[in-house]
């Protein structure tokens, strides 16, 4: 596995951003404009549907590294084709909402028949928030034996924030934060953030033991690329304020 140069970099400096813009929107107008967004602003990485003609419409819009996301290993095969960089097993969010769960021993399997058609293309997995904190880490330990090269967690759509503005953000990210926490911890591999993250707690997500966060709603529900691009350079700018050698505790 080859992990491009920028992203390395970013990743180890705990500056990747990966702005998504959902595992299950095919919309071509909003998929673009979440691209060039994330161009504009200044992130990292871009992860999108594994669909063929969303990956060479991104390709003609940037030179960002194009990560795309399915639960379906066979999707992966012709957007690798296409021209995706990386692939990601996950973003369950979207999933959820319908009664979907996705537990241990199926992302496992997934990732192993994944690993089994494209063994050499950089790999990440997000690790369910829907287990318990413990089993989340047995997890995470499982799927870097299996080849998985980053791990990514989630958790803002279990959380219910009681306040309003910065302390509802931080509650907000808490389930998010704390996988992040406990995984980096027993993992060699990267961990990247994701998942009811804001510029308000980006910065914890790094502290607490993250390379790098992936946000996708705070950019998608907004209405014109100009307030996207603003977002995904607060994005930047938040993330520069904090350091790898910092900590939570």
């Amino acid at each position: 596995m080859t992990i491009l140069p920028t992203l390395q970099s970013a990743l180890e400096q705990g500056r990747a951003l990966k702005i998504i813009s959902g595992l299950n929107n095919f919309d071509h107008d909003r998929v673009a404009a979440v691209v060039k967004s994330a161009d504009a602003g200044g992130a990292t990485f871009v992860d999108i549907a594994a669909s063929p003609d969303l990956v060479r419409m991104a390709k003609k819009l940037t030179a960002l590294p194009i990560c795309v996301s399915a639960v379906e290993p066979e999707l992966f095969v012709t957007a690798v084709d296409a021209g995706a960089d990386l692939i990601e097993i996950g973003n369950f969010d979207s999933f959820y909402a319908q009664g979907i769960r996705f537990e241990a021993a199926e992302v496992l399997a997934l990732t192993r028949a994944t690993r089994d058609r494209l063994p050499h293309i950089m790999l990440s997995v997000t690790v369910p928030h829907i287990l318990p904190l413990d089993q989340q880490v047995r997890l995470a330990e499982e799927l870097v034996n299996a080849g998985a090269d980053i791990i990514q967690t989630e958790g803002g759509t279990s959380s219910n924030p009681a306040h309003s503005g910065s302390l509802g953000l931080i509650e907000k990210a808490a389930p998010t934060l704390a996988a992040a926490y406990e995984i980096s911890r027993a993992v060699s591999v990267p961990v990247l953030c994701a998942s009811g993250l804001s510029s308000v707690t980006a910065p914890f997500a790094i502290a607490a033991g993250a390379s790098g966060i992936g946000v996708g709603t705070a950019i998608n529900k907004l209405d014109s690329e100009i307030a996207m691009i603003a977002a995904v350079r607060a994005l930047v700018e938040s993330l520069s304020t904090v350091s790898r050698t910092q900590s939570l505790v």
